[in-house]
């Protein structure tokens, strides 16, 4: 019985041990968990929902990134929508600058 517990003890702590390593070699930086475009994914569908209250979101691609002016860039989403029996795409393009990344337009473009 009592080696039974060691051994449970001495797993427990050597899990514990490696846990500890992992993230300390190999650390989890939160900057690097999303890609640079999913602040204006989160965007693009909080607006979408906004412009089309009753339609679903069913899916969502990001199509890039360009530079519309030498101080600002743009990028664009393709939403697939659908509400009822009528399903759409829809591209979202968010305008902002690029040093404050204040949005300057967001405009859709629908296409079947």
């Amino acid at each position: 019985m009592q080696a039974s517990v060691a051994i449970h003890l001495a797993r427990s702590v050597l899990t514990t041990v490696a846990a500890i390593l992992l993230v300390f070699f190999f650390p989890i930086d939160p900057a690097c968990a999303q890609p640079p475009y999913a602040k204006w994914g989160r965007l693009a569908m909080q607006e979408t929902l906004k412009k089309y209250p009753h339609a679903e979101i069913v899916d969502y691609q990001h199509v890039g990134r360009t530079a519309k002016t030498p101080t600002t860039s743009e990028e664009t989403f393709k939403l697939l929508l659908q509400e009822g029996n009528r399903r759409w795409a829809l591209l979202v393009h968010i305008e902002f600058e690029n040093q404050t990344e204040h949005v300057v337009q967001i405009t859709y473009e629908e296409s079947t």
